[in-house]
């Protein structure tokens, strides 16, 4: 059978394997077929050359794919408009066998479209020096011409025999990421000895200042740009400076660094353009083990293959913020760790380090009654836990419903208003991890040293599904600092999946939109009915009331209206008239959003008509995405006086009687003449300052409806209880 699947990758399938290093070194063509998980092959895509041309431009935007049998195991990033591309990405791979050759295909992105095929080579695993580095060149051949000349793909590869040491094996998890209709989920296992290289070590803090004489890419002579940066896996998108070749961004992001020497930004410019491709404007980098660290450092950074310059502040931060430990190594149950992280979160210790809000502890215990993912009847779990861009994880307990993992996990807390997600996968050696579950937990919902059981959730987190899962969460915080964090913008997500059009979602935002426009409809056809004497009685009464208001009317009663509303609403919740609800509506459109989610899946490798209309899409998904917004806008002022968050409503009341004080005693001209002052000198005095609006980014703390349903807690199984687990057991 070995000697058939020799022949068969020598005879038919092409490739040409230069050997550098072979002058020593055991062939493990002879070696007997391994044990499943008895190799890892450790790959280096180093380069393409003269690669075919299949853009009109006489170029292509390369990226390869590595598949071993039928499935993908690695896919590269693209290189824009590059025959001779460098990639020198790295990919792990975990092999079974050795009877699989690895398939190598090639192809040229096209936005939006099928995206065109470029060559393949395949390369025969067994021909390869067991513990030794090898350089490989590949030529790349299609099947159907097989005369024609399509360039070669150069590679390292190192083959390591891996006997019984992945038994105990965590997971590194990629979030699946959207290229038109196309769907890849990368992994990477890590053993439990390597499981420090993905505990971030420092923060990289960018701020994309401006771009200046940026190339034109319309006919208008002026470009739409935006940046992408991108660090490992970590990715960040600018925002989009319409119609200018000397963009004002004034955005900040925050990689983290996994290793001590540092680091390459990649940082491309691109051109947005509506219903097809966005043109490449050009790329630098920022090498970031030649900057010092705690010191920020300006660069103006030159675009190549393309005009114009970056101006970028990079600031290199030592942290120590996340980890992980076992139970029986717990910082909150040692009383010196304990008194040493109260003093460090203390009301005293206000202004030092503003960005350190907290402390968080959580504690993964079990989980039961897990959905069945594999054939034998059991599934292979592991747990990942979130909190905005750390992601730390369990090992993974083999062949197991009721899995215990006992792992404390603690974060460092820069917004308290964030969200944690614990998600529970399971592991699959040869493809992606499959969901279990899931659950998101709002930090400030949060009661310390409570061990719960939680129900878990589907992707949506709009509905059960099978299991539990047992957490212990300790929070501390302090509270000045977490309500002057509240007027900062949010920290944005890396991983966040894009946007995609569904019907489903469209018909659920314009439904939310419409209900807080019907607010305000409803509110004018009210006062119009007062104007109208409908009811004689009420009109006397707003008669009244508009006569007493207009005559002694003065600034600070606006804020002191809203603190009012804001009592109210806080006395009708205590005496049990909570006025707060929230749309079933919303909870059904999301269950039938997770439906045609399900269908999408499954059908994700047809090409259906709607990729061939990208501009028709892209509208529909802007107009989706604004209908959003507008809802989201409307359901968040709703749920601040609703007390749907009694910390942010609380901090609305106490701005709100500042807000009061001050217009009541200070005239309105000195007001007005302080803010024009601080407006007109903020760049003299900090010109790289970053705009933020105070009472927006307050808002974007408040939950929408949407995301009120999401973070709902469900009510577990009364026989899942832990009080009742330990009963059955004593019995």
């Amino acid at each position: 059978m070995l000697d058939s699947c020799k022949l068969k990758s020598a005879c038919n399938l092409p490739f040409i394997y230069n050997k550098k290093i072979n002058t020593a070194g055991t062939s493990n063509a002879d070696v007997p077929l391994a044990d499943p998980g008895m190799y890892q092959l450790d790959i280096t895509l180093r380069r393409g050359q003269s690669l075919a041309a299949r853009d009109r431009g006489g170029t292509s935007d390369p990226y390869v794919k590595f598949k071993i049998g039928r499935k993908e195991v690695f896919r590269s990033k693209i290189i824009h408009k590059n025959l001779n591309p460098v990639w020198e990405e790295k990919a792990s791979i975990l092999l079974q066998h050795l009877r699989e050759p690895l398939y190598i295909k090639v192809f040229d992105y096209d936005f939006g479209l099928q995206d065109d095929f470029m060559g393949s080579a395949f390369l025969d695993l067994t021909q390869l020096e067991l513990n030794r580095p090898t350089d490989v060149t590949l030529t790349l051949k299609d099947p159907h011409y097989p005369d024609h000349d399509l360039g070669i793909i150069l590679l390292s590869v190192v083959l390591t025999p891996k006997e019984g040491e992945y038994r105990d094996v965590t997971m590194l998890m990629r979030k699946s990421w959207k290229r038109s209709s196309k769907f890849q989920t990368q992994s990477l296992r890590l053993s439990d000895a390597h499981r420090k290289s993905h505990l971030w070590r420092g923060i990289v803090s960018i701020t994309l200042i401006e771009g200046r004489d940026l190339k034109a890419m319309d006919s208008n002579g002026l470009s739409d740009p935006y940046v992408k940066f991108r660090l490992g896996h970590q990715k960040y998108k600018s925002k989009i400076m319409p119609k200018t070749l000397n963009p004002q961004w004034r955005e900040q992001f925050d990689f983290h660094l996994y290793e001590e020497r540092g680091g390459i930004i990649d940082i491309t410019a691109w051109d947005k353009d509506a219903g097809k491709r966005d043109d490449f404007i050009g790329r630098c980098q920022v090498d970031l083990s030649a900057l010092s660290r705690e010191q920020t450092h300006k660069l103006e950074l030159q675009l190549e293959e393309g005009e114009g310059h970056l101006v970028l502040l990079v600031t290199l931060t030592a942290s120590a913020t996340v980890s992980i430990s076992d139970l029986s190594i717990n910082s909150l149950e040692d009383q010196k760790e304990r008194e040493a992280i109260l003093k460090r979160y203390s009301p005293l210790r206000i202004f030092h380090n503003l960005k350190d809000v907290g402390f968080l502890q959580v504690k993964v215990i079990r989980a039961e009654g897990l959905m069945v993912a594999d054939v034998t009847g059991k599934s292979d779990p592991f747990c990942v836990v979130e909190l905005n861009n750390d992601r730390l994880l369990t090992h993974t307990v083999y062949k197991n419903l009721n899995p215990e993992w006992n792992k404390v996990f603690t974060f460092n807390i820069k917004d308290i208003h964030s969200v944690l997600e614990v998600t529970v996968y399971d592991e699959d050696r040869d493809r992606s991890a499959d969901f279990l579950g899931k659950v998101a937990i709002p930090l400030l919902s949060i009661q310390n040293g409570e061990q719960k059981a939680y129900v878990l959730k589907n992707k949506q987190l709009t509905g059960p599904t099978k299991g539990v899962i047992y957490l212990e969460i300790d929070v501390i915080f302090n509270a000045v600092k977490a309500s002057l964090r509240t007027l900062i913008p949010k920290e944005q997500k890396y991983i966040e999946e894009e946007h995609r059009l569904s019907k489903q979602l469209l018909l659920r935002n314009f439904i939310r939109m419409k209900r807080c426009v019907m607010v305000l409809v409803n509110a004018a056809y009210y006062v119009n009915s007062c104007f109208d004497w409908d009811s004689p009685p009420r009109s006397l009464a707003a008669f009244v009331l508009f006569l007493f208001v207009v005559w002694n009317f003065e600034l600070y009663m606006v804020p002191l209206a809203l603190l009012l509303l804001l009592t109210w609403n806080y006395f009708l919740m205590i005496s049990g008239k909570d006025n707060r609800q929230h749309d079933t509506v919303v909870e059904d459109m999301l269950e039938d959003e997770e439906e045609e989610d399900d269908k999408d899946d499954k059908d994700s490798e047809k090409k259906g008509f709607i990729n061939k209309i990208y501009a028709i899409q892209e509208v529909c998904i802007s107009v989706q995405n604004i209908l959003d917004e507008v809802a989201s806008f409307g359901e968040r002022i709703k749920n601040t006086f609703n007390w749907t968050v009694p910390f942010l409503s609380w901090l609305a009341i106490v701005a709100l009687c500042v807000f009061t004080v001050i217009l009541y005693f200070i005239p309105l001209r000195y007001i007005v003449l302080v803010w024009g002052i601080n407006k007109f000198t903020k760049k003299l005095r900090s010109p790289y300052a970053i705009d933020n609006n105070e009472l927006l980014d307050f808002l974007s703390r408040v939950p929408s409806d949407v995301q009120v349903v999401q973070y709902q807690e469900l009510k577990p199984d009364p026989s899942h209880s832990p009080c009742k687990r330990k009963k059955n057991n004593l019995g």
